[in-house]
């Protein structure tokens, strides 16, 4: 049995007796007296705590300790005490919110039932917040690197349908971020305290998917010894997200389509409809109009999953995003590998910036990952990169001197002005953009789309 803390607040020292001698000493709790709502409310913090209050006395009247006790943690449960003299009273916490109540004199059996019924609805409320917290904890890492207009333009997407329930369809290169954005849509919307599946036909047996996917019955195929739920029952509440949504094969699409248009899964070996209430996402590095063409893939399938479609762009479009995700991926792979990061040279930021990454951002987290291997606490130069990296300067982004900016008494325009303040300042900051940002007296995001402009390397 786990063991709990007890706060015991009352007058009545044959009371007090008994449950020290029950709780504490025959089943192990800890039971510590207190004088007032205040020491018990002080003590209570964050643990556990069940908390027992005598309204026995005539000073413990129960409007006046609830508006004390309003902001009680999860993790406290309350039972009040009393006697024949005080059952309006006791009714009254009851519907005031007391989770159980007392009424002395009692008999043992009922004592032991009402704190066994407490302390296991405790553990539940403690179970559900190491659940919650968990669940929370697996979408830390959903913060989307947007910086470039075309990530912006994504984000607002997500922030357009993160409520509704309608299917999304994301398309992209492998490695572009899919299931990064299927997640945000889930963790930033009011299902993100439900479950979430990602889930990918490559890494299951083709003739397991149908089982996987919408769970069979015990018996419906040899090696089937028990009933199984499969994950859209298991999400239920929730979000799915099925990656290369193509790969699905003519039943599977006939499943699916049953789902989404009748809220219910049909588990294999089973006539027997569930009704679930789950959020399909969709995701392919294929065009899936082709598919259809082709008769690869169920149109009405595709329109189904295609009523809100999202374009994720690969990472070779999406400009100053990626020194954004190199810093992020530079300070976590050194904070992993217990390294200070001391950031990248000039040389490193320009072949990252100007390199095509075909791998997307899997590609560059690679990358870096190696590089700080290598670099150990050193600044990560272009040595330090993968050797295809490298090549990738691009010599018509070299500054220009202010003579040659200003001579034969030619007019500049004041875009060209503005264009080769923002490359000196560069230059001179040595890549430190917060710096060179300062220097220039505009925001860093203003100075993020400045180099974008006017294709400055970094």
């Amino acid at each position: 049995m786990t063991k709990h803390r007890l706060l015991l607040l009352s007058d009545d020292d044959a009371l007090k007796r008994s449950l020290h001698q029950k709780l504490e000493k025959n089943w192990g709790h800890t039971v510590r007296n207190v004088s007032s709502v205040e020491e018990m409310l002080s003590l209570c913090g964050e643990l556990p705590t069940v908390l027992v209050i005598d309204i026995a006395s005539p000073e413990r009247n129960p409007a006046a300790l609830f508006k004390e006790m309003r902001n009680l943690p999860e993790t406290a449960s309350l039972l009040v005490i009393g006697d024949a003299t005080t059952q309006a009273a006791l009714a009254q916490s009851m519907k005031l919110g007391a989770d159980d109540y007392l009424e002395k004199p009692f008999e043992p059996l009922r004592m032991e039932a009402v704190f066994h019924q407490l302390l296991r609805r405790l553990d539940l409320e403690v179970e559900i917040l190491r659940m919650r917290e968990e669940m929370l904890g697996r979408f830390e890492d959903t913060t989307v690197v947007a910086e470039s207009r075309e990530m912006q333009l994504v984000l607002r997407m997500v922030e357009k349908l993160k409520d509704r329930d309608i299917p999304v369809l994301l398309s992209g290169e492998d490695g572009s971020g899919r299931e990064l954005v299927a997640r945000a849509i889930h963790a930033r919307g009011k299902r993100k305290m439900k479950p979430y599946f990602m889930f990918t036909s490559a890494s299951v047996p083709e003739d397991l998917l149908a089982g996987e996917l919408f769970g069979y019955e015990k018996g419906a195929f040899p090696g089937a010894a028990q009933r199984k739920a499969g994950i859209f029952e298991q999400a239920d509440g929730g979000t799915v997200y099925i990656d290369e949504i193509g790969d699905f094969d003519a039943d599977l699409q006939a499943r699916l389509l049953h789902l989404i248009e009748f809220k219910e899964v049909r588990t294999i070996g089973s006539d027997n409809a569930t009704r679930v209430n789950v959020r399909i996402i969709a995701g392919s590095s294929h065009n899936l109009r082709d598919s259809v063409r082709n008769k690869e893939f169920r149109s009405d399938l595709y329109y189904h999953l295609a009523s809100f479609p999202i374009h994720v762009p690969p990472l070779r479009d999406r400009g100053t995003d990626i020194i954004l995700l190199a810093e992020q991926f530079l300070e976590r792979h050194s904070s992993e590998a217990n390294i200070a990061a001391k950031g990248f040279s000039r040389e490193a930021l320009e072949a990252i910036y100007h390199y095509p990454w075909p791998g997307n951002a899997q590609e560059l987290d690679s990358a870096i990952h190696r590089a700080v291997s290598l670099a150990q606490g050193d600044i990560i130069g272009l040595q330090h990169l993968p050797i295809a990296v490298h090549p990738f300067k691009d010599a018509s982004m070299e500054l220009e001197t202010e003579g040659k900016l200003f001579h034969d008494n030619k007019i500049v325009s004041l875009d060209r002005i503005k264009e080769q303040a923002v490359r000196r300042a560069v230059e001179i900051a040595r890549g430190n953009l917060a710096h060179a940002s300062r220097e220039l007296d505009i925001s860093r995001s203003t100075l993020y789309k400045l180099i974008e402009k006017y294709g400055i390397s970094l």
